[in-house]
């Protein structure tokens, strides 16, 4: 089945089309695990690799009694710089974005902005970018996750725990679109 425009498509075609897409949303887990895998060697200048930073700041969250979100936003957060570096932050949000609540997404959306407190100033840039979002009602949780957390995840000395402790995590929110989300009536 195949058409040279997608005004042309019949109901058969985007029917054979979604059953076609249904195997590749299934993979998301795999296909994130790879992702995260690609992060093994990228230092970027830090004493740790990515995937090492990404397991240490999930691994902060969970021994911390972080939610099961939290973790798993931990552990992802970073995932964009498989793609982009200096944009990886909106790029991970978006990959998360149909897998996480909102509080989740916003989190990841703008960790830099967060982040920028320890090190924006060395670039000449305002390091207080995060008091933007002092009313949002995520605020508290991204300080959590940016002061406690993805900020000390550089520590070539900690003892996280290797990604496939992480593995049903990962299955369980990436199962497919929505699984893990919650509706906004409770």
């Amino acid at each position: 089945m195949a058409f040279p425009s997608m005004d042309v498509g019949t109901k058969e075609d985007w029917e054979h089309i979604s059953q076609e897409h249904a195997p590749v949303i299934g993979d998301m887990p795999k296909r994130i695990r790879s992702m995260l895998e690609q992060l093994r060697g990228l230092y970027v200048g830090f004493a740790v690799d990515q995937l090492e930073h990404s397991l240490q700041t999930a691994s902060r969250a969970e021994r911390d009694g972080a939610d099961e979100e939290m973790i798993l936003l931990s552990l992802c957060h970073d995932i964009g710089k498989v793609v982009s570096v200096p944009n990886h932050a909106a790029i991970g949000a978006e990959i998360l974005k149909p897998y996480v609540s909102e509080r989740a997404y916003k989190i990841l959306l703008t960790h830099q902005d967060f982040q920028g407190k320890y090190y924006y100033h060395y670039f000449d840039m305002p390091n207080n970018l995060r008091d933007g979002y002092v009313d949002e009602p995520w605020y508290e949780d991204a300080c959590r996750f940016s002061d406690r957390y993805d900020q000390a995840g550089f520590d070539p000395e900690y003892e996280s725990f290797p990604l496939e402790h992480f593995s049903p995590l990962i299955d369980k929110f990436f199962a497919k679109p929505g699984a893990m989300l919650v509706t906004s009536e409770d």
